[in-house]
């Protein structure tokens, strides 16, 4: 094992300039989560890149959401498999690309998705390079990459899909965002999103303002009540970040629309946060308005049970070991799907993807040297399952 892991280190020395321009080809490709054709073109060029390294592709495909990608490496390998998981859809917008092109300053990678996470999925497809060019042999090693993580895979059954493709494995390593701190989080929060919308009946405020009903009004009242909902002490928060309504201010709205974002710790809370918003919605406050709530997208909360405390373990060690830093355990307030891999009863650590910082916005960026580091400490972590 300490050939083959000199041997991975060397390769992932010699093709740091291979790493670098992958990292700017998919990030030049611009794959917001509404970007079906830009995700689905990710997904693609992955596929590509695994069928020649040897491996073995499947993209299943969606009709509202961005494809997913399994691929396979030493299918025929006797122990438990390896997973490494992570997503190919951004936040940002179509022809953000052209404002913020991938670019390199003092040390620094800037550009749509360089953190979150196109420099993660570089890391795990050069791990598997790596190792395979060292002579790895002991395990299968198989990437499952979403396509819609962002929007909490709403127009598809990827989740499912991820449960059932980890089932089995010895550990997953999520290649999610990395920190600056060297902690590699342990534990996340559920995430729950919902869209409530309002209607009433329209009116010149100036002539028959008595016979107006706002819908403005009515979610007005609504999004005080929704943060009134925020438990503390359970960890559970509610926040409305969105609100649409009204064309003219002459005019009482008749239409008007909030999104809602739910956090919380335990998963057996998303039944009593959706009862909670559907009380709410039925019981109007403005006469003659109506209000309807939808669904949107849901995380289940990644608990941090004993065998993922043992696997941040093995982890932190191997980081030690190799001069990498040391590790902290962190728990996060986002969601992601590592989540559904702890879920699937399979021991996962996430934010083992590049370091860096402000994800999700015009500031994003990741430390460039944390490509190489994190792509050695994946090698390791994978080495040292032997361990585990």
């Amino acid at each position: 094992m300490q050939t083959i892991k000199q041997q991975a280190f060397q390769y992932i020395d010699k093709h740091r300039d291979d790493m670098l321009d992958l990292w700017q080809q998919l990030v030049q490709i611009e794959s917001g989560s509404a970007n079906k054709e830009g995700v689905d073109a990710v997904a693609l060029k992955i596929k590509q890149i695994i069928d020649a390294a040897g491996g073995r592709a499947q993209i299943s495909e969606f009709d509202k959401a961005g494809n997913m990608l399994v691929g396979l490496f030493g299918a025929d390998r006797k122990q438990a498999a390896v997973a490494f998981l992570g997503h190919m859809d951004t936040v940002f917008s179509q022809g953000t690309i052209d404002k913020r092109p991938f670019t390199i300053k003092d040390g620094k990678a800037y550009g749509p998705g360089v953190l979150d996470m196109k420099g993660g999925i570089v890391i795990l497809l050069y791990v598997i390079k790596a190792l395979q060019a060292a002579g790895y042999d002991r395990r299968p090693l198989k990437i499952v990459l979403a396509g819609d993580e962002e929007v909490g895979h709403k127009d598809s059954n990827t989740a499912e899909l991820m449960m059932n493709e980890v089932s089995g494995c010895v550990a997953a390593f999520n290649c999610e965002t990395g920190f600056v701190d060297n902690s590699i989080v342990v534990g996340r929060k559920g995430v729950a999103g919902f869209a409530m919308e309002a209607r009433g009946v329209a009116v010149h405020v100036g002539i028959e303002p008595e016979k107006g009903r706002s819908a403005i009004l009515e979610l007005a009242h609504k999004t005080i009540a929704i943060h009134d909902l925020t438990n503390w002490e359970e960890g559970t928060t509610f926040n409305v970040g969105v609100i649409q309504g009204g064309t003219v201010p002459n005019a009482a709205a008749d239409y008007a629309k909030i999104e809602i974002d739910v956090r919380f710790v335990k998963e057996t809370a998303g039944a009593a946060i959706v009862a909670q918003l559907q009380e709410l919605a039925a019981k109007p406050h403005v006469e003659g308005t109506t209000v309807t709530l939808t669904r949107r997208g849901m995380f289940k909360p990644m608990v941090t049970t004993a065998e993922v405390e043992r696997l941040f373990a093995l982890v932190a060690q191997a980081s030690d070991e190799n001069g990498l830093g040391v590790l902290t355990p962190a728990h996060s307030g986002g969601g992601s799907d590592s989540a559904y891999a702890v879920a699937a009863g399979v021991p996962t650590v996430c934010s083992m993807g590049v370091k860096g910082g402000k994800n999700h916005t015009p500031d994003e960026h990741a430390v460039v040297e944390s490509l190489f580091e994190r792509a050695k400490l994946l090698v390791a972590s994978v080495l040292k399952l032997e361990e585990f």
